[in-house]
């Protein structure tokens, strides 16, 4: 047997308690040093980018330097137990009963609901999920929203996926190698976008509530600074801008319904006909495609509000409403030729060379995202050999702002492109069906008619 010389011994000894400290190491200063910040590995959707952006910010507020880490779900606790970062900013479910880990206060409250293949009977209770392929990313909040409901439905099982997001899970629900998963609303909302063959059939358990994350032992004064940053930004309406930015208009993207738009064309537009046509007066843009973005955002309802407090027959945000000197978004007028002004302002931003139809296309792009996405979008699509001014093009490569592998390479970053290339040809759909129904009343000198339903139906399709 070969001994170990002392001195080596002590070397050993040394570079083990190295390596340890290194696991379990004193963190950063958080008043003007560095905050390391855990961030889901498997997330690079909207919601990492909303949890990074507002871990930005606090960031900001303490005039510290950001660091993120990206983590499996499932390893989180144990990275904040080992003192390796400051916190978890990965949408978590706060109701965890986690012995480790300290929740800040909740930021969102969001449904876990079922999504299911309509090819397949959807289950009515949490019994019929016991013979069916469910799965969900181990680790995630809709794990343990799972989790909470086994001790009254002991038969209940899923395959915990590592190594994937819910985007994905959605997808092989979609193509028939799972049957069901798990995801948030906002993750449902955005894929029920692309994929027509699925549905949310129960609500999981109850409401997830998002917080970030902390070890028990946090430092108090900096749980402190923590809650009077959410403190503020819910005051000040930073929170409810960032939640509208990255969510908001999920729940004004509509799957078109050929029946319902023409009855609300018969029932609703004629009293705000009017107003359109003024609006059309004083920006040049076609009234009736200002009255399919407006079917678009509100269903042509002057009173719609969102939950971010989005307002209005445009849907406009404080922000926007400011900018164009709007003092009542309720009031269908200012709202409707708001709206249409601040389309016309974008429209005049581009440049000269992208002609029409595609200008009004690209225009309408960036009323949902902003100009400087559009932008990036552009950029993609000349890098990918194609005309950046041609919304054929575009609409190819504006849904890949939402790939890392995309947008970290462009200027202004994530954007939800997919949802925007949706809004727009929903809005070219409803412009056209507005045209012809138009047509049809002028010529029969009558109210619209729903003897038109089944040819829209097919032009949609």
């Amino acid at each position: 047997m070969h001994r170990i010389n002392a001195p080596f011994q002590v070397f050993l000894f040394s570079a083990i308690i190295l390596l340890l400290g290194g696991c379990n190491g004193e963190l950063p200063s958080w008043k003007n040093g560095k905050l390391l910040v855990v961030v889901s590995e498997s997330d690079q959707g909207a919601e990492a980018e909303f949890e990074r952006e507002m871990a930005t910010l606090f960031a900001k507020d303490l005039h510290s330097e950001i660091e993120f880490i990206p983590s499996p779900p499932d390893r989180i606790d144990r990275t904040l137990r080992k003192h390796q970062a400051h916190f978890a900013a990965a949408s978590l479910r706060s109701q965890v009963n986690v012995a480790s880990l300290y929740f800040g206060p909740s930021y969102r409250t969001v449904k876990e609901l079922l999504i299911c293949s309509q090819e397949s009977d959807a289950p009515k209770n949490i019994n019929d999920l016991v013979n069916l392929r469910l799965g969900v990313l181990s680790g995630s909040a809709q794990e343990f929203a799972l989790k909470e409901l086994l001790p009254k439905h002991p038969g209940l099982k899923w395959q915990s996926r590592s190594n994937t997001d819910a985007q994905a899970l959605i997808t092989e629900v979609s193509e028939g190698t799972l049957d069901c998963t798990v995801a948030n609303e906002n993750s449902y909302a955005s894929a029920r976008n692309h994929y027509t063959n699925i549905n949310a059939s129960l609500t999981i358990g109850a409401p997830s509530k998002l917080a970030w994350a902390f070890s028990m032992d946090a430092d108090p004064q900096f749980i402190t600074a923590v809650k009077s940053f959410f403190t503020r930004i819910k005051r000040d309406g930073t929170l409810n801008r960032l939640i509208d930015r990255y969510y908001g208009h999920n729940n004004r993207l509509h799957r078109l319904d050929a029946a319902a738009f023409i009855t609300s064309a018969s029932t609703t537009l004629p009293e705000y006909r009017s107003l359109f046509k003024e609006a059309d007066s004083l920006t040049g843009i076609d009234w009736r495609l200002l009255a399919a973005l407006a079917y678009q955002e509100s269903q042509w309802d002057p009173l719609a509000t969102s939950f971010t407090n989005v307002r209005g027959m445009m849907m406009l945000t404080e922000e926007t409403a400011d900018h164009m000197n709007v003092t009542n978004r309720l009031d269908p007028r200012e709202s409707i030729l708001a709206g249409a002004k601040y389309l016309a302002l974008i429209r005049d931003q581009l440049p000269a060379k992208i002609k029409e139809p595609d200008r009004t296309w690209m225009a309408l792009a960036a009323y949902n995202q902003g100009i400087g996405h559009l932008e990036d979008a552009r950029v993609l699509t000349e890098r990918m050999g194609m005309n950046p001014n041609s919304w054929a093009d575009i609409k190819k490569w504006m849904p890949m702002l939402n790939q890392p592998g995309y947008y970290e390479t462009l200027k202004y970053g994530y954007a939800r492109g997919g949802e925007a290339v949706i809004l727009v040809e929903n809005i070219r759909n409803y412009h056209d069906m507005l045209k012809r129904l138009e047509a049809e009343h002028a010529t029969e000198s009558t109210s619209f008619t729903y003897k038109l339903v089944e040819p829209f139906k097919k032009l949609l399709h």
